[in-house]
């Protein structure tokens, strides 16, 4: 890719980036629960499912999906699904509290990254809205496969640094996460829910 144009794409990826979605604020809520450290297993589950989808959408399948209703109703709906689900799992999640996420108790790398990558797939906005932005970047003179590589780990590393800096300040602010008892995680899940919820609702 031109300099310039690397520039322009990574300012356009940071303000995407910090744009309030399903993978920041688990990354929020994984960072005050289980530690920064954990919280890594999440991120880069989420990271990963982004990867896919920016290869997905810059090899056709954001224009598959903009022109088959059925497709894309479809993946609404299983996203949808899966956030509420999550929501509910966080809702009911115990009150966090300094012994509450004991050693025992901590999920597995597996799980968390799992998670991460799954709240990434799971909304097809994603999908449509590379399938949108992406070209504005792409220049047909150039390899398809290098710019590829060029924009899916600029976008990554980005993700990966808004992300961690998420999970590290909701590991500082723990303290204040702690008096809050359940409401925590009740708002977090209310909003996985909300989210969920409207998916199959939008065009």
């Amino acid at each position: 890719m031109a300099l310039q144009t690397w520039f322009i794409y990574l300012v356009a990826v940071l303000g995407l980036s910090i744009t309030p979605g399903p993978n920041g604020l688990l990354a929020l809520t994984h960072g005050a629960l289980h530690g920064p450290r954990m919280a890594l297993f999440t991120i880069l589950g989420g990271v990963t499912g982004f990867i896919g989808l920016i290869a997905l959408a810059m090899f056709g399948l954001g224009a598959l999906l903009q022109v088959s209703a059925d497709a894309l109703l479809v993946l609404k709906w299983v996203g949808g699904c899966y956030l509420v689900w999550l929501g509910v799992q966080l809702w009911r999640a115990p009150a966090l509290h300094p012994d509450a996420v004991a050693a025992q108790d901590t999920p597995r790398g597996a799980a968390l990254f799992r998670q991460g990558l799954l709240a990434a797939i799971s909304n097809p906005k994603v999908l449509l809205f590379y399938g949108a932005f992406l070209p504005q970047f792409i220049d047909p003179e150039r390899a398809l496969p290098t710019q590829f590589l060029v924009m899916a780990l600029s976008f990554a590393a980005v993700e990966f640094l808004v992300e961690l800096s998420l999970a590290r300040l909701a590991h500082r602010i723990r303290p204040w996460l702690e008096r809050g008892g359940k409401r925590f995680n009740r708002v977090c899940g209310t909003f996985f829910a909300a989210i969920g919820a409207s998916l199959p609702m939008t065009h």
